[in-house]
């Protein structure tokens, strides 16, 4: 048997998550605020609104043409960190040395080359976006797969994954109070650019991120808790391997769903806030707070409930409740509540579905993980992390996408028709998540 983390082990590799949860989430919920502002933002627009085969913005190219990147790089990096024979490991030596570039591309995405409306900023941002997706899953690969080598039963996972889940949550939340940090550099650094008052909160949010993604890398040593011996399956076959599974099917395309739809919520929360409610956009961290925190309490429940009852009844309560979100969405300040009430009821319903979304999916791909380990007597670890991550990435870039694409028909006060359609494709998301999780089959 393994050995066991112990708790401050076990919050190391948490804190890791937060490191890359809040770069990532900058760049989800500030990228399309950032660069494509609404009208009472106080933001100039930074990349033409050009619309192509009448339904593609330039935005929503530019985030497809990064993770398309990111797609490549994702089974490539996981296939060397299963081969690999690193006396130090197979995981921390590649951590180690994506934290730096992570850190700099993330900051620097938000760097226009111009300050207006130029197609110059369009070909730096898709540089930047690039090379940042490829800096961190170099770190977050290897980070997943990791979870189901230091754990040796379903109970471990399911507790291990709470811990990464509060550190990926709390992730969203530095990410979403951004605009509240760039009000704090105006008021007492007396900037008074909002856009530099911005950029300077993301530099130190990417410096935040680094030094606790540092945090797993020093507190657990790899070869203490993992016997996991070197995979040496060419990388496409390894890849197919994992598609063969069918309840890894199932768990895949409803992920892939789940993430997109995700994304799709945090795109659009500052424009909800500002626009469909008439709220100040540093409310946004607040509410965004509010969820994360009324899901911590349901932590207990998630987790003593599925080691009663079984991880699926979870998972598919919490799509059930995001469809009645998403309908929410479309009816955001027309509902006989006044905003903070409005936007209070959301953040507040979606707090279960954050809680049991995130803690029981990668508890529960740890143990796809394992059983074909034992099956195979291959360590395909890495690589069913790689491809579950690669979807997650593919469903964050689609959600950003269609969230991009919909502001071509209203993101302005008394224009916002495209803000409200994201309810009605949210809802389709998680309604296609629920019936083909329903087909999981989960032992008993």
């Amino acid at each position: 048997m393994n050995k066991t983390l112990s708790l401050k082990q076990e919050i190391a590799y948490a804190a890791g998550m937060i490191g890359w949860s809040t770069m990532t989430n900058i760049i989800i919920v500030m990228l399309p605020f950032f660069y494509l502002p609404p009208s009472n933002s106080g933001l100039p627009p930074l990349v033409p609104q050009l619309v192509f085969l009448g339904a593609f913005n330039i935005l929503s190219i530019i985030a497809a043409s990064g993770r398309l990147v990111d797609a490549i790089f994702d089974p490539f990096i996981a296939g060397k960190s299963d081969a690999s024979e690193n006396p130090n490991g197979r995981r921390m030596p590649f951590m180690k040395w994506a934290i730096l570039p992570a850190m700099i591309f993330c900051g620097l995405v938000f760097y226009p080359v111009e300050k207006g409306e130029s197609l110059h900023n369009a070909w730096w941002l898709t540089l930047t976006l690039c090379l940042f997706f490829v800096s961190v899953t170099t770190y977050i690969i290897p980070y997943n797969a990791l979870l189901a080598e230091v754990t040796n039963t379903p109970r471990q996972k399911v507790k291990l994954s709470s811990y990464q889940q509060v550190g990926f949550v709390i992730g969203i939340i530095f990410s979403a109070c951004t605009n509240n940090f760039a009000d704090l550099v105006q008021n007492h650094f007396i900037v008074v650019n909002r856009s530099e008052a911005v950029q300077i909160a993301i530099w130190g949010l990417c410096v935040l991120s680094g030094l606790v993604m540092l945090m797993p890398i020093f507190f657990i040593n790899e070869k203490e808790f993992s016997v996991a011996k070197p995979t040496h399956v060419p990388l496409w076959p390894a890849i197919k391997n994992t598609f063969k599974n069918s309840n890894f099917k199932y768990y895949l395309i409803s992920d892939f769903a789940f993430y997109t739809a995700l994304s799709i919520i945090s795109s659009g929360l500052l424009f909800f806030c500002t626009v469909l409610l008439g709220l100040p956009e540093s409310e946004g961290g607040k509410f965004m707070a509010a969820m994360v925190f009324a899901s911590l309490l349901f932590y207990p429940v998630v987790t003593l409930g599925s080691a009663k009852i079984g991880k699926k009844p979870f998972v598919l309560f919490g799509f059930g409740v995001l469809c009645i979100i998403f309908v929410t969405i479309f009816f955001l300040g027309k509902l006989p509540f006044g905003p903070y009430t409005q936007i209070y009821l959301l953040v507040l319903s979606a707090s279960f579905p954050l809680a049991a979304l995130g803690i029981l999916p990668t508890a529960i791909l740890a143990d796809i993980a394992q059983k074909d380990t034992i099956a195979t007597g291959e360590n395909h670890e890495g690589m069913f992390f790689a491809v579950k991550y690669l979807f997650v990435k593919l469903g964050q870039t689609l959600g950003i996408a269609v969230f991009a694409m919909l502001t071509i028909y209203g993101k302005d006060p008394g224009n916002d028709f495209g803000l409200r359609l994201n309810g009605v494709v949210g809802f389709a998301l998680c309604l296609v998540a629920l019936i083909v999780f329903s087909r999981f089959k989960e032992d008993k």
